[in-house]
């Protein structure tokens, strides 16, 4: 077949292709490797030397002009596509306001706010506590040595240099004591870890706020003024307290302090268990050598301490019955509006 030949039967072919793959086809008769081009360029032996190089620029002139010619039909075909997929497709309005659903924050930052913001009102000075300690501030600066058996009751996260992800808040008290020396009147917030096995009650990340007041002639009812006077300010209203004795190593003597239920006004509910109160913290009076661990006199100065979790407060505060809940992320249930 003559070039001329090719050149309207490819264009009489063309009109008639309505779609891609038809187009692909004609592609593979005339420019693929056993195409009608193709054998054209085979004929060139066949040509008398002389018209050879006028011959083979003739086919490869063909061959540009037929490639050319299908490149502009497959956009043709993409853009009609896309006509026709604009034209089915729902307009949008992109100068109508949206409804956006404004953030919260989250329930233990709510509460965490609120009791920072009580104790600096009080004169607390706000630290903020390492989460990665040395095992000295997290065990035997607050008086619990590598026998002590205080120990088995923390499965710590230990770390490959020796440091330890703290267990406690009360981690950081040596270093504040260190700082501030005495007097010092000092709260730490901050998250803590424990191997624990999880369940509703038990997680492995939890946050809590140490508290210390040291200076001279400190005595426990101080302590119960502090914190019945940030309890009334949290449940906003009047809280009765009262103290259980307990034991902590780095306290003497040791308490765990009970609030009356802000639920039930101490009638008994499913939250105290019927009894009327609710154990919160445990607190006392910071033990001789914890003082001198962090460089004051236990002769000259006294001090109490306390810890507060701010898990176990958003729970109570936000009715949540499952503690996991607080690190699982699910936006629908940590929604402070949504928290019943």
């Amino acid at each position: 077949m003559k070039l001329e030949e090719i050149k309207k039967s490819y264009y009489k072919e063309l009109e008639g292709v309505a779609n891609d793959g038809e187009l692909n086809d004609l592609r593979i008769k005339y420019t693929g490797k056993s195409g009608l081009i193709t054998d054209a360029l085979k004929l060139i032996k066949d040509i008398e030397p002389s018209e050879r190089k006028a011959y083979g620029e003739s086919v490869n002139k063909l061959k540009v002009e037929i490639e050319d010619s299908l490149g502009a039909k497959h956009e043709e075909f993409v853009n009609k596509a896309i006509e026709a997929e604009v034209a089915g497709t729902k307009r949008v309005d992109l100068t109508v306001p949206l409804a956006m659903r404004t953030g919260s924050l989250h329930p233990i930052t709510i509460v965490q706010k609120r009791i920072i913001d009580i104790f600096a009102s009080m004169g607390f000075t706000v630290e903020d506590g390492n989460e990665v300690e040395t095992e000295y501030n997290n065990f035997e600066a607050v008086n619990v040595p590598k026998d002590h058996p205080a120990r088995d009751m923390q499965d710590t996260f230990w770390l490959d240099n020796g440091e330890v992800l703290k267990t406690q808040t009360s981690a950081g008290q040596n270093r504040i004591m260190r700082k501030y020396g005495a007097p010092l009147k000092a709260i730490f917030p901050g998250r803590c870890f424990r191997n624990e096995e999880l369940d509703a009650s038990h997680e492995n990340t939890f946050f809590q706020l140490e508290g210390m007041m040291i200076d001279k002639n400190i005595s426990i009812s101080n302590l119960i003024y502090f914190m019945k006077n940030m309890l009334s300010q949290v449940f906003g209203k009047e809280m009765n307290v009262r103290l259980r004795p307990g034991f902590f190593p780095f306290t003497e003597p040791s308490f765990e302090l009970d609030a009356s239920c802000p639920f039930c006004g101490g009638k008994g509910c499913k939250t105290c268990k019927q009894s009327g109160w609710i154990e919160l913290c445990p607190c006392g009076m910071i033990h001789p050598n914890v003082l001198r661990n962090g460089g004051i006199d236990p002769e000259e100065y006294q001090g109490f301490a306390f810890g507060l979790g701010f898990t176990r407060f958003a729970m109570m505060t936000f009715e949540i019955d499952d503690i996991r809940v607080l690190n699982s992320g699910k936006l629908k249930e940590l929604t402070q509006a949504e928290i019943k």
